[in-house]
């Protein structure tokens, strides 16, 4: 059986209550507090992941700053990035994603309700926008999730090329940066049928400002990536 029927079938029960509250929240956000819009999703989210078959294994929680305002960055292996990272967070945050899956069924309603970012990577000033606008989000002590990749790598746990502007908006807001590594989550959704699979998630150690303070974007990237690709490895099979 295909892994995301096996996730619909176990959660028939629930689908219908968990759909029609999250479309609300989607609708009128304003009208619900955040913490009611997240505890949410992260209850679909969690839905999922025990429904089908996924032994996820999470560590290095102890690196996760106290205070908001952070820029959360990783390597991308697909949508299930998102699922391990919201089962695994106990914070707030928005993220900013790709323009083209906007009008997808459910991510188009958890974007909404967390008031998250599309990005059109092929227009410069819309980019401009929303990268401005994760900086604003970050100075107002809110949590903001990018993938520096811009898209998914397609190779299992090769990492893609990093681009240096994911990180104007930590610059800008002089925000903490705490990377955090995914492995093998490419197999939930690539893989056929149902199986039993692994994958793990890894907080790295938090990059203060000072540490980065006067390095050009792309310089960044370059750190925050090779940190990444230390702990995959260290723990990719």
């Amino acid at each position: 059986m295909n892994r995301i029927a096996l996730m619909v079938l176990k959660n028939t029960l629930k689908l219908p209550g968990l759909w029609t509250k999250l479309c609300a929240h989607a609708k009128n956000p304003d009208n619900y507090p955040e913490i009611d819009r997240w505890l949410h999703i992260q209850k679909i989210m969690k839905a999922g992941l025990n429904a089908g078959n996924i032994e996820l294994t999470v560590t290095g929680k102890e690196n996760i700053p106290e205070e908001d305002g952070i820029l959360l960055v990783a390597n991308h292996q697909g949508l299930f990035d998102v699922v391990a990272l919201v089962t695994a967070w106990d914070k707030i945050l928005c993220a900013v994603y790709k323009i083209e899956l906007k009008d997808v069924p459910l991510v188009k309603q958890i974007s909404q309700s967390t008031k998250s970012y599309a990005m059109d990577r092929n227009d410069v000033r819309q980019s401009l926008t929303v990268i401005n606008g994760c900086a604003e989000q970050l100075k107002a002590k809110r949590n903001v999730l990018i993938f520096p990749e811009g898209t998914r790598s397609k190779n299992g746990n090769v990492m893609g090329e990093w681009h240096g502007g994911s990180f104007k908006c930590a610059l800008k807001a002089k925000a903490t940066i705490l990377p955090f590594a995914v492995i093998d989550t490419y197999r939930v959704l690539d893989e056929k049928g149902s199986k039993p699979i692994s994958c793990q998630l890894h907080y790295l150690k938090p990059i203060p400002y000072e540490e980065y303070a006067g390095m050009k974007t792309n310089e960044i990237a370059a750190l925050v990536k090779a940190r990444v690709q230390e702990c995959i490895d260290a723990n990719a099979n």
